[in-house]
């Protein structure tokens, strides 16, 4: 097979390259939208083909989203997290548990080892604002995630924090898998203050075992409900 030259492949490689440096960076941080076309057209001293077909290669790769009527917005805080977010995609909720199952136990690990002062008092923060959220499912499932990932920071283990932060989406399904099981959620509120207590005194082995208790304990509400034809894998 003979290979075909490129067109315009370097200039397009470029701007997405400085696409990306702007996601990776933070000025364009996830959820928000990017400048308009005209804006960037100018900045960047190209025509709009070029920055449509940079746009459109991040769109392709996940890191962008085009939302019609409304702009693009920022959708993965990097090409990992885009990667990431496509391979989750095509799990279930089980198999996301079990990958938590065995980060979160390394993360409560490490997070107690590890934390700072200020990492505890976020930690502590995170903790009161989710039980404040209790009796509104969708609000305690963002405070959650907020939580865990703020547990996961406490590791100051830089990969481990990024793969952590780029499950959020597959956390908010997990999670929401199981929020209405009021017996498991009051479980749950004790467990987690045993894991912050556990952080707090920074014993490893005991953070480990309240981590591995919470995962435990959805996953056994989770395959009951499975079990029971209410919820689907």
């Amino acid at each position: 097979m003979t290979l075909q030259k490129p067109v315009r492949s370097s200039l397009v490689k470029q701007i997405a390259e400085q696409l990306v440096e702007r996601i990776e960076s933070g000025s364009w941080k996830v959820g928000e939208r990017i400048p308009p076309e005209p804006e960037l057209v100018e900045q960047l001293g190209i025509s709009r083909n070029t920055l449509r077909e940079a746009v459109q290669a991040l769109i392709h790769t996940g890191m962008l989203e085009a939302r019609q009527g409304d702009g693009t917005y920022v959708r993965a805080a990097s090409e990992f997290g885009a990667a990431m977010q496509r391979r989750l995609k095509r799990s279930t909720l089980l198999e996301i548990l079990e990958v938590r199952y065995g980060l979160e136990r390394e993360i409560a690990r490490l997070a107690a080892s590890r934390r700072t002062e200020a990492d505890l008092q976020t930690i502590r923060q995170k903790l009161d604002t989710s039980l404040s959220l209790r009796h509104d499912p969708q609000g305690y499932i963002s405070a959650d995630v907020a939580f865990h990932i703020a547990v996961a920071r406490a590791t100051h283990n830089s990969v481990m924090i990024d793969l952590y932060e780029q499950m959020t989406e597959s956390l908010h399904m997990s999670v929401g898998g199981t929020v209405d099981v009021k017996e498991l959620m009051d479980e749950q509120a004790q467990t987690h203050g045993a894991l912050v207590q556990a952080i707090a005194e920074q014993n490893a082995d005991a953070a480990e075992e309240a981590a591995r208790s919470l995962i435990q304990a959805s996953k056994t509400a989770l395959l009951e409900r499975i079990q029971k034809g209410s919820l689907d894998l």
